[in-house]
């Protein structure tokens, strides 16, 4: 820390302690988000009913022509 305060970074190393903390409290806060969003997304899911049986093979054949313009 103090070498950040001696190359003028910051002004006191409270001020770094602070900067660290705000920091954090941003990342916590992401992440909260970040966690209700993935909530939501599993609750739409399990909303939208059952899955369906799918053949890989078709499937994958299917996004290859999506994508060459062939669909």
């Amino acid at each position: 820390m103090q070498s950040a305060v001696d190359s003028g970074g910051y002004a006191s190393n409270s001020e770094i302690v602070r900067d660290a903390l705000r920091l954090w409290e941003q990342r916590e806060e992401i992440r909260a988000l970040e966690l209700d969003q993935l909530k939501r997304a599993y609750a739409d899911g399990k909303a939208s009913g059952e899955g369906a049986e799918v053949d890989r093979n078709a499937f994958l054949k299917g996004l290859k022509q999506e994508r060459s313009g062939r669909a």
